[in-house]
């Protein structure tokens, strides 16, 4: 999107992520005859965030609502031909077509048409439709019936012939006497039975036919046949499993309920008869009316096929147009209608850069909608904190977009997303160090950038999409864990002599994998990373595990080093000499003072070879800071210095907390009698203006500033100490990263290839790779993830970022081909 935001004009932004583009708010006062041209050519330059001048007034109250009802309508007419389209398959011509001027009105009249026309067919074809579902049911009940009342017609034929036949012979003394008064009694009473046909959904055919037994008490015969392949309802459309069914009644109170139930289950019901030789007759009517039908059908949908295509032939021009023509008054909508009603006046901001190209729009506009009186362009002086720009691509917005998620910077704020580009990935990497997880992060990331152009064209799910969005972050991710996993030696925990042979050989039978006993150095020392000895089981925990806790401390101090710049450097372009003097100096003093010495001390034991504890060290520092060093002295006079920079810190705090607030009483106190400022430029009034807004237009509460500067020093100090504690998460995430490796590896794959089993060694290498996914190359990265952006938000941004400013969102015809696309 931030690629989006920025395109149209005539030449490029210059390339400056460290601060926000200069922005300036110019009025146009714009003729009503060239209000249009003069809209949309600005929509095509795309530099303008136009402010609105009738928030009072709803949307029905203002000048163009008329217009954008007309546009808004047409829109849903192209939605709807887009509906269709996609439910014909047809889809829209990605030509590029000859530009010819189109009229609005003829094009309104013209879509009008096409959708009545549309309206009309699908209702033809509903009807069409439904009608051929309604006789392939009929044809389908036929058959089904026609069975069921056939082979009921032969059970009964041979039943009267035996019957027939043992009237006729000799009675058998053992035949019962009731059975000839039973014969008697059904042929004096036969009763005449009703029944009913149709088709009932399968899945609700045992319950429709339990419900009818008992709402008649019994006195129902049902018979269903299962329908072997699903058919359409004429009444949803869609696509169900049915069962014929006849259920013969006795009674017209028993037939009243049984069609209640019908109505009720949805079943549809078609008349049947007994007779066979109108049975086949009716099956011929209805094949022959199926086929007839079917013709009309087909030839519905080619006449409508042809008007799809006809449509979107010129589907995507249209669309195009309809959207930007709605997009432009709704854009002068939000403009002041003049008193003479003959101009309309516009607010808004643009970059200062793009003030020659936003005139030669105008002249443009004026000269093509043959205007008398050209736009008057010029720029109004404020106190408004203009909206923050900045220009990206496709690299830097995924990283800008991770400080903008934090926060928008305010106007011309230091921008984290400079640094964000480097030391992100960096911290990333240090957590999930490894060569061999980084190479497959880095093929990951290499499909998504290769296949960037079709995949930004198709729709992605939610997950993909984000992915896919951040596949630059993730490159650079990939890039330094192949470097941080190069320099810990691991690829998939195991390490490799890639450089050189060990520099260290066991010297005598007591030297074991488990331990540094009997090691000694025999070659020259490990060019580059950890030596392999000194990874895995042998002595990780003293020197792997110290590497990368006082590595962590090192970044950690580092980086709020460099926030704590960032901070003067804000102060500074903002010419706030207080901030500069007592907010700067003293953080940067009281930070190392402390952890700034304990990097110090970190480096001279790393250099030196000492065996000096660093915990006894600090601690003392602050229990005993006069108490003699002894072992634990790294450089003469380390006692002095300690005693200085502890002065130091002491001195700090006050100096955070007190002078300011007195300052800044002092300051109001001087500015009461000012009731005017002479502006110098445009730049320089935004930035003073913004700095003195607050003391000089507001009423002043000493109590309130000395709070805030108390709860602002007590935030630092603390957060000075759980800051550097928060950056040892680098260590604990590694650790925990090269542990699960090592386990899954050792207790997976190393273990079924002990078994010396084909199918186990398969299995084995399986489970090794799904967990590797699944958990190292997945649910790390996503941890690790997580873990850099809460040290850059937290630990990092809170040194000097405010973000509390606003996105510069110009009026571009850009976002609007985005939508259609």
């Amino acid at each position: 999107m931030a690629e989006a935001r920025v395109a149209g004009g005539g030449c490029c932004p210059p390339m400056d992520l460290f601060r926000s583009e200069a922005m300036q708010l110019v009025q146009l006062i714009i003729p009503i005859e060239s209000a249009h041209h003069t809209v949309s050519y600005i929509g095509d330059l795309g530099h303008v965030q136009f402010k609105d001048l009738n928030a009072d007034k709803s949307p029905f109250q203002r000048t163009y609502a008329a217009q954008i009802k007309k546009f808004g309508e047409m829109a849903r007419k192209l939605r709807f031909f887009k509906e269709q389209m996609e439910k014909a398959g047809v889809t829209p011509s990605t030509k590029p077509m000859t530009q010819t001027e189109i009229d609005v009105d003829d094009l309104e009249v013209k879509l009008g048409e096409f959708e009545a026309e549309l309206v009309e067919m699908n209702t033809n074809n509903e009807k069409l439709q439904r009608s051929y579902n309604e006789l392939v049911e009929y044809k389908l009940v036929l058959n089904k019936a026609g069975g069921f009342f056939s082979s009921a017609f032969s059970s009964a034929t041979a039943q009267q012939k035996e019957i027939e036949s043992q009237q006729t012979g000799e009675e058998s003394l053992d035949t019962p006497l009731l059975q000839d008064r039973e014969i008697s009694i059904e042929s004096s009473k036969q009763v005449k039975l009703g029944f009913i046909t149709g088709l009932v959904s399968k899945e609700k055919s045992m319950l429709f036919e339990r419900i009818i037994f008992r709402a008649t008490r019994g006195n129902v015969y049902t018979r269903q046949a299962a329908v072997e392949e699903p058919v359409i309802d004429p009444v949803s459309g869609e696509k169900v499993e049915k069962n014929v069914f006849v259920v013969f009644y006795s009674g017209e109170k028993a037939k009243t309920k049984i069609l209640k139930i019908c109505e009720v289950f949805g079943a549809n019901r078609y008349s049947f008869t007994e007779d066979f030789g109108k049975q086949v007759q009716m099956i011929s009517e209805v094949s022959g009316r199926l086929a007839e039908l079917r013709t009309a059908i087909d030839a519905g949908l080619l006449q409508k096929s042809k008007l799809l295509q006809t449509i979107g032939d010129q589907f995507v021009q249209w669309n195009t147009l309809a959207r930007k023509e709605k997009s432009i008054y709704h854009t002068m909508n939000m403009l002041s209608l003049d008193v003479t009603k003959k101009c309309l006046v516009a607010e808004g901001w643009s970059p200062v850069f793009a003030t020659n190209l936003i005139q030669d729009a105008l002249q443009r506009a004026a000269f093509d909608s043959n205007s008398q009186v050209g736009t008057i362009f010029q720029v109004l002086h404020t106190s408004e904190s203009p909206p923050t720009y900045f220009h990206t691509n496709k690299f830097t917005s995924a990283f800008q977009d991770i400080v903008d998620a934090y926060g928008v910077a305010k106007y011309q704020e230091a921008n984290p997303g400079v640094y964000t580009i480097v030391t992100f990935p960096f911290l990333f990497a240090v957590m999930f160090g490894d060569w061999g997880h980084g190479i497959c992060l880095l093929l990951a990331a290499l499909v998504f950038i290769i296949r960037e152009k079709k995949l930004s064209g198709q729709k992605l799910g939610d997950i993909t999409e984000m992915t896919f969005g951040g596949r630059y972050v993730i490159l650079m991710m990939a890039l330094f864990s192949i470097y941080t996993g190069i320099i810990y030696n691991e690829f998939f925990s195991v390490p490799f002599e890639l450089f050189a042979p060990s520099a260290y050989a066991c010297r005598d039978l007591s030297c074991r994998d488990a331990t540094t006993v009997g090691l000694i150095k025999a070659r020259p020392t490990y060019p580059f990373g950890v030596d392999p000895v000194w990874h895995g089981s042998r002595s990780e925990l003293p020197f792997l595990n110290s590497l990368k806790m006082k590595m962590s401390i090192l970044i950690g101090v580092t980086q709020m080093n460099l926030g704590i710049i960032l901070s003067y450097f804000n102060a500074a372009y903002f010419r706030n000499s207080l901030n500069v003097w007592f907010q700067f100096i003293p953080q940067i003093i009281f930070l190392n003072s402390l952890f700034g010495y304990l990097s110090l001390l970190i480096i001279l034991k790393w250099c030196t070879g000492s065996q000096a504890d660093l915990y006894h060290v600090m601690i003392y520092m602050f229990l005993s800071p006069t108490d003699e060093l002894g072992e634990n002295q790294l450089f003469p006079r380390q006692k002095t210095v300690q005693l200085v920079l502890l002065l130091l810190a002491l001195v700090s705090v006050p100096w955070m907390l007190l002078p300011k607030p007195f300052l800044l009483k002092m300051q109001h106190q001087a500015r009461q009698g000012e009731s005017y400022m002479p502006l110098q430029s445009t730049e320089e009034s935004l930035q003073l203006e913004a700095n003195h807004d607050s003391h000089g237009h507001e009423e002043f509460e000493f109590s309130e500033v000395f709070v805030h500067q108390m709860i602002h020093t007590i935030e630092f100090v603390l957060g000075a100490v759980s800051n550097t504690a928060s950056y040892l998460r680098l260590w604990a995430l590694s650790l925990a990263h090269s542990e699960l490796s090592s386990v899954f590896y050792e207790k997976v794959l190393l273990l079924a290839w002990g078994y010396n089993n084909i199918i186990i060694l398969a299995v084995g290498a399986i489970v090794f790779i799904f967990v590797t996914v699944g958990v190292l190359l997945v649910m790390e990265t996503l941890s690790a993830f997580l873990h850099a952006l809460r040290l850059h938000w937290v630990e990092f941004q809170n040194k000097f970022y405010e973000g509390d400013g606003y996105k510069f969102y110009p009026f571009s015809f850009a976002s609007v081909n985005d939508e259609v696309e």
